[in-house]
């Protein structure tokens, strides 16, 4: 026997299901906003994270010379991969660019809770406008996404904040900050003691006092006090954030956000609105997911200037919410028909479950010549709806008989009217 890698995961055909079901409603829920599908490698070159994140970011991934003596890695997230197909397309793509995609990326980093090495996320970016209308339409997709599985407001809330907020503050105090290692710090704060967090701010440049001060500040949350305190860039950046989340209030995700400037997101490529969803209870410590605004990325690539705004939705986070929430589907196989055969009867058998087949419905057939009763444990075992038994004996009367597994319930029906014009027929249409 082989074990699994640590951080890797099997899905089975019924937990396999319910994952596909939650992504395809995320996906539909893009799809309703324009989002356009699309597909990237699963392989870059790691010279292109080295650059966003530092030398440090190799520690945490698959990376290794391939055959060609190349220095490439599994890829770790998506943004530097659409950065590089934005620059290499840019002039013949029509902005905004919006795109849509779910995959697996790899971290080598340690497993907890809603956490893997190898772990699935549905990216939504939108290129190309700097309005506070882009913003917003992400925070709406999410809620629709989230809103269509189930959800309400009672079970999640969008956390949303402003990285120029936040870097205006600490530049706006008499001290040699480095606003990064300071942000980096605030994207903590909730994770540690308050001495420890001060200590962070602290280290990143802001004497004790001043630490105290910035970290009251963020954490009152009042606007107006803010805008004041930190000048005119500060107060830009206070009314960028007032326009989107006015403008997400207009596309109806604004009862689900709320202002926590103690959210930051810890990576260096944001420059604006950022926000992360929580589960409301608090049941589920982690993010189920989080975006914001990285208008400079493009650029850092070769690129035109081109703003850009997106979010990563995590499968395993997600499911936990949808979990805790009693809104994750059923982790079960569905069959509509199973077709039983009886003797020599493959052929009709097979013209019945072709036609079934043709209206969009999912029907088994018997492939391991098995008998009466092992069919319909099998057919049980898979929740198939409706068995059709193709028996010699029946078919000598031209007819077949049809059984709802649900009330055990069953009766003959004339071949030639089974499926008939029907697309989905039951035992009911028959009784």
């Amino acid at each position: 026997m082989y074990d699994r890698l640590k951080g890797f995961r099997d899905f089975y055909p019924g937990e396999m299901s319910a994952r596909r079901e939650v992504v395809d409603t995320v996906e539909t829920a893009a799809a309703r906003y324009g989002f356009r599908e699309i597909g990237t490698p699963h392989l870059e070159r790691t010279q292109m994270y080295v650059d966003k994140s530092g030398e440090e970011i190799v520690e945490e991934l698959y990376a290794f010379e391939d055959k060609g003596g190349r220095e490439v890695t599994l890829t770790p997230e998506l943004t530097p991969t659409v950065a590089r197909m934005v620059v290499a397309k840019q002039q013949a793509l029509s902005k905004p660019i919006k795109w849509v995609s779910t995959r697996p990326f790899w971290r080598y980093e340690q497993v907890q809770q809603g956490r893997f090495r190898e772990f699935y996320q549905t990216n939504a970016d939108i290129f190309g406008s700097t309005e506070p209308e882009a913003d917003a339409e992400i925070l709406a997709f999410c809620a629709d996404a989230l809103t269509d599985l189930g959800l309400t407001a009672d079970d999640f809330e969008f956390r949303v904040s402003h990285r120029d907020i936040l870097g205006g503050l600490l530049r706006s105090f008499d001290a040699d900050v480095d606003v990064a290692d300071a942000v980096r710090a605030v994207d903590k704060s909730e994770k540690v003691e308050r001495e420890e967090y001060l200590g962070l701010l602290s280290d990143a440049g802001l004497s004790y006092d001043q630490a105290g001060e910035f970290a009251d500040l963020i954490e009152r949350g009042d606007l107006d006090e803010i805008a004041e305190f930190g000048g005119d860039d500060v107060a830009a950046a206070v009314e960028n954030l007032r326009n989107v989340l006015a403008a997400a209030d207009d596309f109806g995700a604004g009862e689900f956000c709320e202002v926590s400037l103690s959210t930051a997101r810890g990576l260096d490529y944001y420059t604006g609105v950022v926000f992360e969803c929580f589960d409301s209870t608090g049941d589920v410590s982690r993010a189920t997911f989080g975006g914001g605004r990285y208008d400079d990325l493009i650029e850092s690539f070769g690129g035109q200037p081109t703003p850009a705004v997106g979010v990563g939705i995590g499968n395993a986070t997600l499911q936990l919410l949808c979990q805790r929430a009693g809104v994750w589907p059923d982790e079960e196989l569905a069959t509509d028909y199973y077709l039983l055969t009886v003797g020599d009867t493959r052929g009709v058998a097979s013209d019945i479950a072709r036609d079934l087949r043709a209206a969009g419905n999912v029907v088994e057939v018997d492939v391991s010549d098995r008998s009466f009763g092992a069919q319909m444990s099998y057919a049980d075992s898979v929740n198939a709806d409706t068995v059709v038994i193709v028996g010699e004996r029946d078919l000598e009367n031209g007819e077949v008989t049809v059984k709802d597994m649900a009330s055990g319930d069953q009766t003959t029906v004339p071949v030639d009217d089974f499926p008939g014009e029907r697309d989905a027929p039951t035992y009911e249409d028959y009784e």
